[in-house]
């Protein structure tokens, strides 16, 4: 295959030029550096030469490009030809062409990995950093190859009989001729280039040896030298393409004239990736609190509250001195919860003491729960005391799911009424009785908030098995739905509708203090506490609460703010629902309720705000009592 290059007949300047570069072998890059003495007296005419030139104005254009890469003058005494028509790579002899602006070569003639040649020692001009003289020694001349670049008159010149022409050059256009586009093909180096990951240097990648005795000269090179500036950091070889790492024809080695070159820097080391350690000096927040609080409402009178809370509790860090003990070190560390809380009240009493450990395999999802409790309650027709505890184990499934399993065993002592002048459900129960259950539970949850939700549900499913005294099977499911109607731009002002439902029902075996019961603020508003319940008549003492198996009570609730700073609340809601002895729904004994209220949030008295409700029931039992008002106050500091 034979490429032309036309040049244009002087004077006309050049915009742009295009160089093919090749590697030089060990034998070229020692040339460099030997017999420089003897050709000083030629640099000193260049330079003269040059400064002439320049003043004329003929070659100043030449003078500002990077591409001009001249040879030294020949050698004293060697024929005028000689000194430009062996190639630097090669060592073949070149024979200029007849027609001084066609250059015609072969791609075949190009052998640049014979490296057989015996070159004689060259001499080297350091001002221009070129070989003078090479030793043509190789096989027959094959066209015009070489790595200089020179102007269209000195091509002229060199192919006249007797001319000395210091310059021997390959020269593009600077315009694309018109029938030429530019090659799709990428170079197969590209493909077939495996991934460079972060800064280490591709796997084929060798770096330059080094020429025996060489040495880079001291000097800077020469103005229109051609030659790039002088770097501290020495360029690697190219990856891919030609020797200068431009784009090429195909796979020829041959450099693609009219693509813009980029210089190759090759591989360059980057930062060295280094490990530190990294020391974090933190302090807990508060987790220890003492609360002291009361409460009172429609269902439970008064009830006073004291708290003792830790939630970065530790078992296992006992105190060592009085110093740990009073110093707040002993017992904290490991994320555990402890809680005891003292709830006396004018007709309910509760005192609990809790641990759990969230996290109890390490940082696994998996969570324990021990508990003991003392309940004591007064009803309408019995006082009863319950003693107990709890052990549960929990997992995780998900952020928002859970699993969990328990068992429960407490002694239950019924009294405050004569067993012998009772129904019998009562006279079953009367003074200390056993009873042991397990518990299997599944919760969703997806609230933002557990105390205030305006979006999410709260779905729990459990099973409870029964055995002691009593032996029976209880299942319940709740289910919470949370709608954000409305709210203001800065989440403020949010208007929430709600639905909730609960259904239950347990076995033939329970127990008439694990009834269900509905009536009061929590179950059925509009009632007394347990009076939307079945009962059971007793001749000389009326009607008994006797609670039901089967229950299912539902609410859907309106809450809207009344002030713009959200303290106070309006409430719409209708509460409905039923309990009955067995699974057979009644509409005589079906409630419905609806009502309004207001919702008072002052953060001095804690996170639950103060409820008052006003409901009337448009449908209800016989038996039922009614209560209008009910309401739920509290405080805790």
């Amino acid at each position: 295959m034979i490429f032309k290059t036309k040049i244009q007949s002087p004077p006309i300047h050049f915009h742009q030029s295009f160089i093919v570069p090749f590697q030089t072998s060990d034998e070229a890059d020692r040339m460099k550096d030997t017999n420089s003495t003897a050709n000083r007296r030629w640099a000193k005419c260049l330079a003269m030469l040059g400064w002439l030139v320049c003043l004329t104005g003929c070659v100043s254009p030449l003078t500002n490009q990077p591409w001009i890469t001249p040879t030294a003058p020949p050698t004293a005494g060697a024929p005028a030809n000689e000194a430009f028509t062996v190639s630097p790579v090669t060592g073949e002899t070149l024979s200029p062409p007849t027609d001084p602006g066609e250059i015609n070569f072969n791609l075949s003639d190009l052998d640049l990995g014979n490296s057989t040649a015996s070159p004689t020692t060259p001499a080297v001009n350091h001002s221009y950093n070129q070989p003078t003289a090479y030793a043509p020694t190789e096989a027959s001349a094959s066209g015009f190859v070489g790595d200089l670049a020179t102007t269209p008159s000195m091509n002229a010149a060199a192919s006249q009989q007797g001319t000395t022409a210091p310059y021997v050059a390959r020269q593009f256009p600077s315009d694309p001729p018109p029938n030429y586009s530019p090659p799709t093909v990428a170079p197969p180096s590209l493909a077939t280039a495996p991934p460079m990951t972060g800064n280490a240097p591709p796997p084929n990648y060798q770096p330059p040896p080094a020429s025996p005795g060489y040495l880079p000269p001291s000097a800077s090179p020469g103005l229109g030298s051609g030659l790039p500036p002088a770097t501290s950091t020495p360029l690697g070889p190219p990856i891919y393409g030609t020797a200068d790492g431009a784009p090429m024809l195909g796979n020829t080695g041959i450099a693609e004239p009219y693509a813009p070159i980029t210089p190759n820097m090759g591989y360059q080391p980057g930062p060295t990736v280094r490990e530190a350690d990294l020391i974090i000096n933190g302090f807990p927040a508060r987790t220890g609190r003492i609360m002291l609080g009361g409460a009172v409402n429609s269902d439970a009178g008064i009830t006073g509250q004291l708290t003792i809370d830790e939630r970065n509790f530790d078992i296992c860090r006992w105190p060592r001195s009085f110093q740990d003990l009073f110093s707040g070190t002993a017992f904290r560390g490991a994320g555990q919860t402890f809680r005891l809380e003292a709830a006396p009240g004018t007709n309910f009493k509760r005192y609990t003491m809790q641990f759990a450990d969230p996290n109890l395999f390490g940082y696994k999802p998996v969570s324990m729960s021990i508990s003991g409790f003392l309940y004591d309650r007064r009803f309408n027709d019995w006082d009863e005391e319950r003693l107990g505890g709890r052990l549960s184990f929990g997992y995780r499934i998900t952020p928002d799911l859970s699993i969990s399993a328990g068992i429960t065993g407490q002694r239950v002592d019924m009294g405050g009424y004569d067993p012998d002048n009772t129904i019998p459900q009562l006279k079953q129960v009367y003074g200390k009785t056993s009873l042991f259950s397990g518990e299997l539970a599944l919760v969703h949850d997806t609230r933002d908030s557990p105390i205030q939700a305006s979006r999410g549900h709260f779905f729990e499913a459990n099973f409870e098995q029964a055995f002691g005294d009593f032996d029976y099977s209880r299942f319940e499911l709740e289910f919470r739905r949370y709608w954000l109607i409305a709210e203001r731009a800065d989440g403020s002002g949010k208007q929430t509708f709600s639905f909730s439902t609960r259904a239950g029902y347990s076995g033939d075996d329970t127990p008439i203090y694990e009834n269900f019961f509905a009536g009061g603020y929590a179950t059925i508003r509009g009632f007394e506490f347990r009076g939307a319940s079945p009962v059971q008549n007793l001749p000389g003492q009326g009607d008994i609460e006797v609670g039901g198996r089967f229950q299912w009570l539902n609410t859907l609730e309106y809450i809207f703010p009344i002030t713009a700073d959200d303290a106070f609340r309006g409430v719409g809601f209708v509460d409905f629902g039923t309990v009955e002895p067995t699974s057979t729904l009644s509409s005589k004994s079906y409630r419905v309720a609806p009502g309004l209220g207001l919702r008072v949030a002052l953060p001095m008295l804690g996170p639950a705000p103060l409820a008052f409700d006003f409901a009337y029931p448009v449908a209800k039992a016989d038996t039922d009592q009614v209560q209008v008002f009910s309401f739920y106050m509290s405080m805790v500091r």
